[in-house]
Protein backbone atom coordinates (compact mmCIF):
# COMPACT_ATOMS: atom_id res chain seq x y z
CA UNK A 1 0.00 0.00 0.00
CA UNK A 2 1.67 3.59 -0.71
CA UNK A 3 1.45 6.38 1.18
CA UNK A 4 -0.57 9.28 0.37
CA UNK A 5 0.95 12.20 2.99
CA UNK A 6 4.27 13.33 1.77
CA UNK A 7 6.67 14.28 3.90
CA UNK A 8 10.27 16.62 3.47
CA UNK A 9 13.60 14.60 3.22
CA UNK A 10 13.84 15.75 6.95
CA UNK A 11 11.09 14.13 8.13
CA UNK A 12 12.75 10.65 7.00
CA UNK A 13 15.72 10.78 8.75
CA UNK A 14 16.39 8.44 11.74
CA UNK A 15 17.18 10.67 14.58
CA UNK A 16 19.42 7.90 16.44
CA UNK A 17 21.70 7.56 13.00
CA UNK A 18 21.97 11.60 12.92
CA UNK A 19 23.20 11.73 16.72
CA UNK A 20 25.46 9.00 15.43
CA UNK A 21 27.03 10.73 12.45
CA UNK A 22 27.24 14.00 14.20
CA UNK A 23 29.26 11.63 17.40
CA UNK A 24 31.64 10.55 14.46
CA UNK A 25 32.10 14.13 13.22
CA UNK A 26 32.78 15.46 17.10
CA UNK A 27 35.12 12.05 17.80
CA UNK A 28 37.47 12.62 15.00
CA UNK A 29 38.47 16.42 16.23
CA UNK A 30 39.38 14.13 19.67
CA UNK A 31 41.88 11.97 18.99
CA UNK A 32 42.29 11.36 22.82
CA UNK A 33 38.22 11.33 23.31
CA UNK A 34 36.13 12.64 24.86
CA UNK A 35 33.95 11.94 28.16
CA UNK A 36 29.65 11.27 27.90
CA UNK A 37 29.46 14.52 29.42
CA UNK A 38 30.59 16.66 26.59
CA UNK A 39 29.11 14.48 23.93
CA UNK A 40 25.59 14.86 25.61
CA UNK A 41 26.63 18.50 25.50
CA UNK A 42 27.18 18.40 21.83
CA UNK A 43 24.15 16.34 21.07
CA UNK A 44 21.98 18.40 23.27
CA UNK A 45 20.88 15.19 24.77
CA UNK A 46 20.41 13.47 28.48
CA UNK A 47 22.95 11.93 29.72
CA UNK A 48 21.64 8.12 30.26
CA UNK A 49 20.19 9.07 26.01
CA UNK A 50 23.80 10.07 25.08
CA UNK A 51 25.25 6.73 27.17
CA UNK A 52 22.99 3.89 25.73
CA UNK A 53 23.79 5.68 22.02
CA UNK A 54 27.37 5.26 23.23
CA UNK A 55 26.58 1.54 24.63
CA UNK A 56 25.10 0.67 21.19
CA UNK A 57 28.44 2.54 19.07
CA UNK A 58 30.37 0.25 21.66
CA UNK A 59 28.42 -3.25 20.97
CA UNK A 60 28.60 -2.49 16.99
CA UNK A 61 32.81 -1.83 17.14
CA UNK A 62 31.66 1.46 16.00
CA UNK A 63 33.29 3.25 19.06
CA UNK A 64 35.76 2.34 21.52
CA UNK A 65 35.64 2.82 25.43
CA UNK A 66 38.77 3.24 27.04
CA UNK A 67 38.13 2.12 30.70
CA UNK A 68 41.27 3.83 32.24
CA UNK A 69 40.40 7.46 31.18
CA UNK A 70 36.63 7.15 30.76
CA UNK A 71 36.77 8.32 27.45
CA UNK A 72 35.27 7.22 24.03
CA UNK A 73 37.38 6.97 20.77
CA UNK A 74 36.28 6.44 16.89
CA UNK A 75 36.56 2.63 16.49
CA UNK A 76 36.64 0.23 13.48
CA UNK A 77 33.50 1.30 11.40
CA UNK A 78 33.60 -2.15 10.02
CA UNK A 79 36.16 -5.08 8.83
CA UNK A 80 36.81 -4.14 5.51
CA UNK A 81 36.83 -0.62 5.83
CA UNK A 82 38.61 -1.04 9.12
CA UNK A 83 41.31 -2.67 6.80
CA UNK A 84 41.42 0.06 4.35
CA UNK A 85 42.04 2.78 7.15
CA UNK A 86 44.65 0.31 8.44
CA UNK A 87 46.85 0.19 5.61
CA UNK A 88 47.24 4.28 6.08
CA UNK A 89 48.37 3.78 9.41
CA UNK A 90 51.65 4.10 10.80
CA UNK A 91 51.54 0.84 13.14
CA UNK A 92 50.30 -0.92 9.77
CA UNK A 93 52.40 0.63 7.56
CA UNK A 94 55.75 0.22 10.20
CA UNK A 95 54.89 -3.60 11.26
CA UNK A 96 54.54 -4.56 7.59
CA UNK A 97 57.85 -5.16 6.45
CA UNK A 98 58.89 -6.35 10.08
CA UNK A 99 56.24 -8.92 9.29
CA UNK A 100 57.84 -10.03 6.46
CA UNK A 101 61.27 -10.62 7.53
CA UNK A 102 60.34 -12.78 10.51
CA UNK A 103 57.92 -14.94 8.05
CA UNK A 104 61.32 -15.26 5.82
CA UNK A 105 63.15 -16.67 8.77
CA UNK A 106 60.72 -19.00 10.04
CA UNK A 107 58.33 -19.85 7.20
CA UNK A 108 54.93 -19.34 9.86
CA UNK A 109 52.37 -16.82 10.23
CA UNK A 110 53.04 -13.51 11.82
CA UNK A 111 50.83 -10.92 12.84
CA UNK A 112 50.22 -7.57 13.69
CA UNK A 113 47.46 -7.09 16.49
CA UNK A 114 46.52 -4.08 19.03
CA UNK A 115 43.85 -4.54 22.30
CA UNK A 116 40.10 -3.67 21.41
CA UNK A 117 38.64 -3.48 25.03
CA UNK A 118 38.92 -7.00 25.87
CA UNK A 119 39.39 -8.34 23.11
CA UNK A 120 42.59 -8.66 20.71
CA UNK A 121 41.64 -7.26 16.85
CA UNK A 122 44.21 -8.86 14.25
CA UNK A 123 44.89 -6.42 11.99
CA UNK A 124 47.24 -7.39 9.79
CA UNK A 125 49.25 -10.78 8.99
CA UNK A 126 52.44 -11.82 6.56
CA UNK A 127 51.43 -15.49 5.37
CA UNK A 128 53.57 -18.53 5.05
CA UNK A 129 53.98 -21.13 1.95
CA UNK A 130 53.96 -24.29 3.86
CA UNK A 131 50.83 -26.46 2.59
CA UNK A 132 49.82 -26.80 6.28
CA UNK A 133 48.23 -23.97 8.18
CA UNK A 134 45.82 -21.93 10.40
CA UNK A 135 43.05 -20.17 8.68
CA UNK A 136 43.70 -16.21 7.97
CA UNK A 137 42.95 -13.93 11.52
CA UNK A 138 42.80 -10.93 9.82
CA UNK A 139 39.82 -8.75 10.89
CA UNK A 140 38.72 -11.34 13.83
CA UNK A 141 39.11 -11.05 17.31
CA UNK A 142 39.38 -13.12 20.43
CA UNK A 143 39.35 -12.06 24.28
CA UNK A 144 42.51 -11.17 25.78
CA UNK A 145 43.07 -13.86 28.02
CA UNK A 146 42.66 -16.49 25.44
CA UNK A 147 46.09 -16.15 23.16
CA UNK A 148 49.62 -14.81 23.71
CA UNK A 149 49.08 -11.71 22.04
CA UNK A 150 46.42 -10.55 24.73
CA UNK A 151 48.04 -11.73 27.74
CA UNK A 152 51.47 -9.96 25.99
CA UNK A 153 48.81 -6.64 25.64
CA UNK A 154 47.49 -7.03 28.94
CA UNK A 155 50.65 -8.08 30.93
CA UNK A 156 51.09 -4.10 32.14
CA UNK A 157 47.65 -3.10 33.21
CA UNK A 158 47.24 -2.65 36.93
CA UNK A 159 45.36 -5.46 38.56
CA UNK A 160 42.22 -2.77 39.21
CA UNK A 161 41.95 -2.65 35.64
CA UNK A 162 42.25 -6.26 34.79
CA UNK A 163 39.34 -7.04 37.50
CA UNK A 164 37.16 -4.37 35.26
CA UNK A 165 37.92 -5.85 32.41
CA UNK A 166 36.55 -9.08 33.54
CA UNK A 167 33.65 -7.74 35.16
CA UNK A 168 32.56 -6.85 31.60
CA UNK A 169 32.53 -10.31 30.62
CA UNK A 170 28.99 -11.75 30.86
CA UNK A 171 28.78 -15.03 31.89
CA UNK A 172 30.95 -15.73 34.83
CA UNK A 173 31.74 -18.83 33.74
CA UNK A 174 33.79 -17.35 30.59
CA UNK A 175 36.04 -15.51 32.73
CA UNK A 176 39.45 -17.01 33.44
CA UNK A 177 40.28 -17.65 36.75
CA UNK A 178 41.87 -13.97 38.54
CA UNK A 179 44.78 -15.69 40.45
CA UNK A 180 45.63 -18.04 37.57
CA UNK A 181 45.91 -15.01 35.32
CA UNK A 182 48.05 -12.47 37.39
CA UNK A 183 50.49 -15.68 37.87
CA UNK A 184 51.09 -15.92 34.40
CA UNK A 185 51.17 -12.26 33.78
CA UNK A 186 53.51 -12.30 36.19
CA UNK A 187 56.21 -14.80 34.46
CA UNK A 188 55.09 -12.24 30.85
CA UNK A 189 55.84 -9.48 32.71
CA UNK A 190 58.83 -10.76 33.41
CA UNK A 191 60.60 -12.35 30.43
CA UNK A 192 58.23 -10.21 28.16
CA UNK A 193 57.50 -12.86 25.92
CA UNK A 194 53.51 -15.14 25.70
CA UNK A 195 53.16 -18.30 24.81
CA UNK A 196 49.51 -20.12 24.17
CA UNK A 197 48.80 -23.44 23.77
CA UNK A 198 45.45 -24.28 22.43
CA UNK A 199 43.54 -21.03 23.00
CA UNK A 200 43.18 -20.20 18.88
CA UNK A 201 42.22 -23.48 17.86
CA UNK A 202 43.22 -26.81 18.56
CA UNK A 203 47.10 -27.64 18.28
CA UNK A 204 47.96 -24.33 16.81
CA UNK A 205 50.53 -22.50 19.59
CA UNK A 206 50.70 -18.50 19.28
CA UNK A 207 53.92 -16.67 20.20
CA UNK A 208 53.76 -12.96 21.22
CA UNK A 209 56.15 -10.03 22.34
CA UNK A 210 54.68 -6.46 23.06
CA UNK A 211 55.33 -2.73 20.73
CA UNK A 212 55.70 -0.26 22.72
CA UNK A 213 55.85 4.12 22.23
CA UNK A 214 57.69 6.59 23.63
CA UNK A 215 55.84 6.64 26.55
CA UNK A 216 56.07 3.15 27.33
CA UNK A 217 52.69 2.47 26.78
CA UNK A 218 51.68 -0.94 24.81
CA UNK A 219 50.46 -0.12 21.53
CA UNK A 220 50.41 -3.39 19.89
CA UNK A 221 51.92 -6.76 19.38
CA UNK A 222 53.76 -9.17 17.14
CA UNK A 223 52.75 -12.48 17.18
CA UNK A 224 53.44 -15.46 15.31
CA UNK A 225 51.17 -18.32 14.77
CA UNK A 226 51.80 -22.43 14.01
CA UNK A 227 50.64 -25.85 14.49
CA UNK A 228 52.40 -27.65 17.52
CA UNK A 229 53.44 -30.23 15.53
CA UNK A 230 55.83 -27.64 13.96
CA UNK A 231 56.28 -25.12 16.98
CA UNK A 232 58.35 -27.51 19.10
CA UNK A 233 59.70 -26.05 22.76
CA UNK A 234 63.56 -26.22 21.46
CA UNK A 235 62.95 -24.10 18.30
CA UNK A 236 60.41 -21.63 20.21
CA UNK A 237 62.91 -20.74 22.45
CA UNK A 238 65.90 -20.37 20.74
CA UNK A 239 64.67 -19.57 17.41
CA UNK A 240 60.87 -17.40 17.22
CA UNK A 241 61.30 -16.17 20.62
CA UNK A 242 64.95 -14.02 20.12
CA UNK A 243 63.77 -13.25 16.30
CA UNK A 244 60.07 -12.37 18.03
CA UNK A 245 62.06 -9.48 20.52
CA UNK A 246 64.60 -8.25 18.37
CA UNK A 247 61.60 -7.90 15.73
CA UNK A 248 59.28 -5.98 18.44
CA UNK A 249 62.29 -4.03 19.77
CA UNK A 250 62.96 -2.58 16.17
CA UNK A 251 59.39 -1.86 15.74
CA UNK A 252 59.28 -0.39 19.15
CA UNK A 253 61.87 2.06 18.05
CA UNK A 254 59.62 3.41 15.13
CA UNK A 255 57.65 5.04 17.65
CA UNK A 256 60.51 6.27 19.72
CA UNK A 257 60.72 3.82 22.35
CA UNK A 258 64.08 3.77 24.31
CA UNK A 259 64.70 1.17 27.01
CA UNK A 260 65.85 2.46 30.47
Amino acid sequence: MTMQRKKNDSEYAVKSVDNAFEIFGFLAGFPSGARIQTLAEQLGLSHNKTFRLMKTLCDKGLVQHNVTSGTYQLGFLSIPLAQKILKNMSVVNYAHPILEDLVRKHDEAVYMTVIQDVDVLFLDMVDCDRPIKAESLVGMRFPFFSNAAGMVLKSLDSQDLLEKLLKKITHKSDRPDFDKLNLELDEIRATGVAVNRGGLGEGIISVAVAVKDYSGKVVGAITLIGPSFRMLADRIENEIIPSLLAGGELLSGKFGYAPA
